[in-house]
């Protein structure tokens, strides 16, 4: 089962819109704390609705359940947390939630988990797909659209 990622900052419309389309995503699953902020540019919540379902005839899914704690986020993006720490506070997070159970393999396939960061090595939408990897015993094909 194929699942995506990708971080809206530093690409225009054209390729992000580009990336989901050409990679047939079904659905973008937005994990972001925040999908409103002006600063979101393109990427804040109802336009999303909107150019996904008339450029890519895919869905948006906000899933604020899988969102960091404010605090969290905060203190990191601040440098007053190593992203060690802060990997381990946000998997103990999912754990509480319970979000293996909260989520299904059919909402994933060929879904895509949307954040602000570029890159997925320090972004939780890396973290998700290895802790349901880990839960759920089957395989994940993770592919992080940059």
């Amino acid at each position: 089962m194929t699942v995506y990622t990708i971080g809206f900052t530093q690409k225009p419309a054209e390729k992000f819109f580009g990336l989901l389309k050409a990679n047939k995503v079904k659905r973008l699953l937005d994990v972001r704390l925040n999908n409103i902020s002006q600063l979101a540019g393109f990427a804040k919540k109802n336009d999303l609705a909107f150019f996904l379902d008339r450029l890519c005839d895919s869905e948006y899914i906000h899933l604020p359940g899988l969102a960091p704690e404010k605090s969290d986020l905060n203190a990191y993006k601040k440098g007053e947390m190593t992203w060690e720490r802060y990997e381990d506070i946000y998997l103990n997070l999912m754990s509480k939630r319970g979000i293996e159970t909260e989520l299904t393999p059919s909402l994933l396939e060929d879904g895509c988990l949307l954040c602000s960061e570029h890159l997925p090595h320090h972004c939780h939408r890396r973290l998700v797909t290895e802790y349901l990897n880990e839960y759920w015993g089957t395989k994940l094909d993770v592919v992080h659209l940059v």
